[in-house]
């Protein structure tokens, strides 16, 4: 038994193993990025309702393909290489009046960003769609919506 360990060769760190990150943890840590990145902008949050304020998201992740690490240059090329792909929507509401396009920039690159940095995963379809505006003026009447 020792003379087959000692046939072996050893296998560098950055290939051992394999880490796997759920799709539901993925959309965890979007739904969060994406509330915090919202709750930056005042004029909008103060609109949006307690109860809707909390990001829908939808996710897939693809695991990333193998790569040849022949070069074998070092143990941090392993770690900067991206261990996933991941294709996301991200349904929010927000209040009206303020600058949709902007809040929704803020999200799709916070979420972005904290993905790469937390979770080494590239994003490579990513939508914010908004579901539904908040009227400060909607609030103060009966009406349920603006017409």
């Amino acid at each position: 038994m020792t003379g087959e360990v000692d046939r072996r060769p050893g296998i560098p760190r950055g290939e051992r193993g394999a880490i796997t990150v759920a799709d539901r943890v993925v959309a965890k840590i979007a739904s969060h990025v994406a509330r915090e990145a919202l709750s930056r902008f005042p004029e909008s949050a103060g609109h949006v309702p307690p109860g809707r304020r909390t990001p829908h998201v939808a996710t897939s992740v693809r695991r990333a393909p193998e790569r040849n690490t022949a070069t074998g240059d070092d143990e941090s090329a392993a770690g900067r290489q991206a261990i996933g792909e991941a294709r996301m929507r991200i349904i929010v509401e927000l209040g009206y009046p303020s600058d949709i396009g902007v809040q929704c920039a803020a999200v799709r690159r916070e979420v972005t960003e904290r993905l790469r940095t937390w979770v080494g995963m590239e994003v490579s379809d990513f939508s914010v769609s908004v579901e539904r505006l908040h009227s400060v003026h909607a609030r103060h009447t009966d009406q349920a919506r603006v017409r």
